[in-house]
């Protein structure tokens, strides 16, 4: 009878070491909105990770467990908000109410425990790698430090991407801006709105991590251009990569042999950097692999930058 008491209460205390459903109010519109939430109750400020999910997922999106598991398990606060969901309609896809509704998640945080403002940390994939250089350009003193998975840069250029291999995502971003980059004054204001591109320059202060796959844009949907420009928007003049450079990478999936080192990091396992340039804050990071996220590696990295280690 005792274990099977013991074996219940273990349990309930496992399940209620995860992030919880919760809504907040954002300040965008005086809207609820949802988002998962962990609360470590710290009597100390603890630090904070958010995490932005990808262009086609939600807030229920499990892409970022392993990171939520780690916060949980070492006291960190983690939250996962909605921004507006999927990435197919003007209201997300980097809009004013997405950029308010990621801000006021952290508001909320700060309201309901005890949050360490010093220690703030961005992590998404894809569509959240995206969201993640739109927020370091867009609210950059937020920030502790920002880690961006496989992100896209320039919608425009994501556009006629896409449109060429015929993916699904050429809608999406039409439905998200009103139209295709040309259609009008209105719509291409709207690519430039929503692209970090257009911001990047004010993220130079911010701690910058930035990945990509060398094979995404053949195994996946970003061309690794976009990370590569990212980083260049960001990095002093003398360590930013040519346009040939950037070309061979994308045509080849591979590294220009004039740039080859040998680099181990055991935080990305069996998929090894092939190229690493750090430039000011900013790190850019082109890894053995595709459209994807090494959590173990984003893990690292917040580790590193975080003031308390």
């Amino acid at each position: 009878m005792l274990c099977i008491l013991w074996l219940f209460f273990s349990l309930a205390n496992v399940q209620s070491q995860q992030a919880e459903e919760i809504s907040y109010l954002s300040a965008a519109d005086d809207t609820m909105q949802p988002a998962r939430f962990y609360d470590p109750g710290s009597e100390s400020p603890a630090p904070m990770v958010v995490a932005l999910h990808s262009w086609s997922g939600d807030y229920t999106q499990q892409t970022h467990l392993e990171i939520e598991e780690w916060c949980v398990e070492n006291g960190w606060a983690f939250m996962h908000p909605n921004f507006r969901g999927r990435n197919r309609r003007p209201e997300a896809t980097g809009s004013e109410l997405a950029v308010e509704d990621i801000v006021s998640a952290v508001d909320y945080a700060k309201r309901t425990t005890r949050i360490d403002e010093n220690r703030i940390y961005l992590v998404g994939t894809s569509g959240g790698g995206y969201s993640c250089l739109l927020m370091a350009g867009r609210q950059p003193r937020l920030w502790a430090g920002v880690s961006a998975w496989v992100p896209i840069y320039d919608l425009e250029a994501w556009y006629y991407e896409t449109k060429e291999r015929e993916l699904r995502y050429t809608g999406e971003i039409v439905a998200s801006c009103g139209g295709a980059p040309g259609d009008s004054r209105q719509v291409d204001a709207e690519y430039r709105k929503r692209s970090p591109k257009t911001y990047m320059r004010k993220a130079r202060g911010v701690n910058l991590h930035i990945n990509a796959g060398v094979r995404d844009g053949y195994e996946g949907s970003v061309p690794i251009s976009h990370s590569l420009l990212a980083f260049n928007a960001v990095a002093k003049r003398k360590d930013r990569l040519s346009e040939s450079e950037i070309g061979y990478f994308v045509d080849k999936a591979e590294v220009p042999e004039a740039l080859v080192r040998e680099i181990v990091d055991a935080s990305y396992g069996d998929k090894q950097p092939l190229f690493r340039r750090t430039s000011g804050l900013a790190t850019l990071t082109i890894f053995d692999g595709g459209h994807e996220l090494i959590a173990p590696a984003a893990i690292a990295w917040i580790e590193a930058m975080d003031p308390k280690n």
